[in-house]
């Protein structure tokens, strides 16, 4: 293969198909690795993604999965590396961000790094160091709802200085607009005071171009997706079709939607006011004991033949809540990416071989319960969210199409529009 040159670590399965899928746009050829390889990669890459799912396990663990993906990249013989995390600043209290963060830089002996969210067209942005989503304050969003990682503070100063000992920074907005020399000066002056990490405002694709220029000599860079269109060119790559192609899809169509993002209940709602079939998973009926995932395969094994059928989790916030407070939020969380995992190795073994998956941690279910080991990344069904192709023992074809959506992504007719794209 040819040598990947730029190699990332991602928190979660739906972060690494985002940040993969910015890739291709500005021309890399892209592999995302599920977990860290035992091997060399076999095949050519430009960059290489490896797909963790460790935003909310423990921080220590969260390091030494981040850490095994960093030696492995290296081995691959990657000049650059990119800790990619939610484009909402997502984790848990402790961490996981900034520990993982200080465990990259002391592993590459890096004193300065960036830590930038922002992705303008899904709606991410960020000015004086504030988080907005759309036009709300993180805090103000639906974020502060999430099941597992609620956001209580827009502010990512603030929020990375509390979960690291080094001395975190910021590079205002009007520095960024001045482009790449201003960046770089401003980056010099904050090492000469002792900041050794950086929150980036951006507020447009400009800012994160501009951003991936100044940041070519830096080892280390950890953001969301956005900064990744930038990347690209450092390393004499520009924008070209074949880095998204795909061979043409094969089989039966279907949904698995594990998020509880309002996004993505407004998806499904959409999907079924449109005459689409759904299967809601009730929490409750898995903590009895109940094999609800046999009854929602034999669902749609009569009715998958005449059309993309959709099985689901989502529900809105009181719901979660209710039955967080019967089950906790572990548990209730864990029953249930079993069961759409279970759902969605049954439905390819039953033809689908296009998938569509919503939610980071359904994703990571879903992927790891049909065995996917790589996927080669294709073209982008919206901001943040590509097809992609992956073999998998479970598929009748031996390969099939997947996509990871993260919960907050994708218009309200992301269910249709995904496989019309396909078409």
């Amino acid at each position: 293969m040819s040598q990947a040159v730029l190699g990332c670590i991602a928190d979660d399965f739906t972060g690494a198909t985002d940040l993969a899928n910015n890739l291709v746009r500005a021309g890399m050829r892209v592999v995302q690795t599920i977990g860290v390889p035992s091997g060399p990669l076999d095949d050519e890459a430009d960059a290489v993604v490896v797909a963790l799912k460790s935003r909310t396990i423990a921080a220590a663990e969260a390091v030494q999965q981040s850490l095994q993906a960093l030696r492995w990249l290296q081995g691959e013989g990657c000049r650059q590396f990119y800790f990619k995390y939610c484009s909402t600043f997502d984790s848990t209290a402790e961490g996981n961000i900034g520990p993982v963060t200080d465990a990259l830089m002391d592993a590459l002996g890096a004193d300065f790094t960036i830590a930038c969210p922002a992705f303008p067209e899904t709606g991410r942005t960020v000015f004086k160091g504030y988080l907005f989503v759309g036009d709300e304050l993180l805090h103000e969003s639906g974020m502060r709802n999430h099941p597992l990682t609620p956001m209580h503070d827009a502010n990512l100063v603030r929020v990375l200085q509390s979960q690291t000992q080094r001395r975190v920074g910021l590079i205002e907005q009007g520095t960024v607009a001045q482009g790449e020399a201003a960046i770089v000066q401003r980056i010099a002056a904050l090492r000469s005071e002792g900041v050794a990490m950086a929150i980036v405002d951006a507020i447009s694709n400009a800012d994160l171009i501009a951003m991936g220029r100044a940041s070519a000599n830096l080892p280390l860079l950890t953001a969301g997706s956005g900064v990744a269109i930038g990347l690209p060119q450092n390393f004499g790559i520009t924008p070209a079709a074949d880095a998204a192609r795909l061979p043409p899809p094969l089989g039966l169509r279907a949904i698995v939607s594990g998020s509880c993002s309002t996004a993505t209940n407004a998806q499904v709602a959409h999907f079924l006011a449109n005459g689409g079939e759904g299967f809601a998973i009730d929490p409750l009926q898995l903590a009895e004991g109940v094999d609800v995932a046999a009854r929602a395969l034999d669902w749609a094994s009569s009715r998958i033949a005449a059309g993309p059928v959709l099985v689901y989790a989502t529900a809105r916030p009181e719901t979660v809540k209710a039955v967080q407070a019967q089950l906790g939020s572990a548990r209730a969380g864990e029953i249930v990416e079993h069961a759409l995992a279970t759902i969605a190795r049954g439905l390819a073994e039953r033809g689908v071989g296009q998938l569509v998956v919503a939610g980071g941690e359904s994703s990571g279910a879903c992927v790891q319960a049909l065995d996917i080991r790589s996927m080669r990344i294709g073209p982008q069904i919206a901001p943040g969210v590509p097809w992609c192709q992956a073999a998998s023992r479970h598929a009748k074809g031996g390969t099939m199409h997947i996509a990871l959506k993260s919960g907050n992504f994708g218009a309200t007719d992301f269910f249709t529009s995904a496989f019309r794209l396909l078409d």
